[in-house]
């Protein structure tokens, strides 16, 4: 195949895009890419969003993939209440249609049926030197029957895809056998399913991964074959992890539903897919109102786009952090302890949101907080105790906290003048009393840390830490 030029999309009909998942799995990331390049088209085009559910593999379609999918959907703002939405519609209603189009393309001469087995045309292309079927059955007039697959009759000659991402990319029709459209048991493959379904759910715009792409010649001559103008095809670049590879449930994280979850927020998920194979402009950090706005196929990059978890966890916490503190508190929620006091945390909560990567690790940034003691971690309690002075500054630090101000400035203002005596920075000074209230080396700002806890339960905790040291 080559490919050349672009080509634009006929705007003299109202476009359908459609996104046609299978309800075999968990979301997938790539797949959620893809429906927000479907959606961001037809809001921005006052078009439509076709929801088709795939479901025609009893096999492995269950119910709650179906409900997964619809939900992922929602979680990213895909959303039935939307007026560009339409559906769920279910490809398995549609089984009618789709043998009957297969019947009308045999009665124009455009299927025939061949009866021979995958065996028979391994043999037989071995000894005459092809890869594959080589149109054996195409003369021999033969009619439906027990164990006949009913082919397509590949043109001569070429066919063109014009593709809005990758422009014109024609397609040699030699290299392409004549293919089934039934099989043997009497049932429709997918490559006529999907056109048929597309056909009748009238489907202007086809927006899907380049892995589709060979398809798409095969999808074509079914189109015209039937008599109906090709929707305007795109193919976007898939996602690879950071080995190039692309990405895989059996090796990668790629269900949507694990992000969410895991406390990733539903904008920046979007806003982050949205940058794969395709660039907002010099700010990445964008609303989806801007996106919706500026997006185009035709700026949409050929190469894979690489699904950077790390870049992911950047863009969350960027999200996180313009939050207010209430939207933050309530966001948090559902991953904290029921028994712990919200409005403690509440206090904390301005504390870790600069530090915050996924809403989960709020709980494990502030649990010493909600402990009847904390727990120790060896290697931060040996370290914040190896210097000669960290025992004696830590009594200094007690008695002086009997008596100050109790709020986060002044507490560092003692501290400070405490750790003169010693000529060390900041961060050596407060490192035993951090060990000693949280018993590790890291966490939120001590001194507001302190503050949120009380002059009670931090003079406990520190004369604790003594009494253990002594002993």
């Amino acid at each position: 195949m080559a490919a050349t030029g672009s080509v634009g999309i006929d705007m003299s009909t109202t476009p359908r895009y459609r996104f046609a998942p299978s309800p075999t799995g968990f979301f997938h990331v790539g797949g959620a890419r893809t429906a927000l390049f479907n959606w961001a088209l037809a809001r921005s085009t006052d078009g439509t969003f076709v929801l088709r559910i795939e479901d025609t593999d009893e096999a492995r379609n269950k119910p709650e993939w179906t409900q997964g999918i619809i939900e992922s959907l929602a979680w990213i703002g895909i959303s039935a209440d939307d007026p560009h939405f339409e559906g769920p519609l279910f490809q398995s209603d549609y089984a009618d249609a789709h043998l009957a189009a297969a019947q009308r393309l045999y009665e124009a001469g455009h299927a025939y049926y061949c009866e021979m087995t995958p065996d028979e045309i391994q043999t037989l292309a071995k000894a005459e030197g092809f890869t594959g079927y080589a149109g054996w059955s195409r003369d021999l007039g033969l009619g439906p029957g027990s164990g006949r697959v009913l082919r397509f009759r590949v043109p001569d000659g070429t066919t063109v895809v014009h593709d809005q991402v990758r422009g014109q990319v024609e397609f040699d029709n030699a290299t392409i056998e004549d293919f089934v459209l039934v099989r043997s048991n009497g049932t429709p493959v997918f490559l006529l399913a999907n056109v048929i379904d597309d056909v009748t759910m009238g489907i202007t715009n086809v927006v899907r991964a380049e892995e589709h792409l060979p398809n798409t010649p095969k999808q074509q001559m079914i189109w015209q074959a039937l008599g109906h103008q090709p929707p305007v095809w795109a193919h976007v670049p898939v996602l690879v992890n950071e080995q190039r590879k692309k990405l895989s449930k059996r090796r990668d994280k790629v269900a949507l539903e694990q992000y969410r979850d895991e406390g990733y927020l539903a904008d920046a998920m979007v806003n982050y897919l949205m940058t794969l194979g395709w660039s907002p402009g010099e700010q990445e950090i964008q609303p989806w109102s801007a996106i919706e706005r500026s997006f185009r196929l035709e700026d949409v990059n050929l190469s894979p786009a690489f699904f950077d978890v790390k870049k992911l966890g950047a863009f969350n916490g960027e999200y996180i952090r313009m939050m207010s503190i209430d939207e933050l508190v309530a966001a948090c929620d559902p991953w904290l302890p029921a028994e712990w006091d919200r409005a403690r945390f509440a206090d904390i909560a301005p504390h870790i949101q600069q530090r915050l990567v996924t809403l989960a690790d709020a709980p494990a940034a502030v649990d010493f907080l909600f402990l009847d003691e904390p727990e120790i971690d060896p290697a931060s309690w040996q370290k914040a105790f190896e210097p000669d002075f960290a025992l004696v500054l830590l009594r200094r630090v007690a008695d002086a906290y009997e008596t100050c101000a109790w709020d986060h400035a002044t507490l560092k203002a003692v501290m400070e003048q405490l750790m003169v005596d010693y000529d060390i920075k900041l961060g050596k000074a407060q490192a035993a009393t951090r060990a000693a209230v949280t018993g590790r080396s890291v966490g939120p700002p001590l001194f507001e840390a302190l503050d949120v806890m009380g002059r009670d339960e931090s003079l406990r905790r520190i004369r604790g830490a003594l009494a253990r040291l002594d002993g």
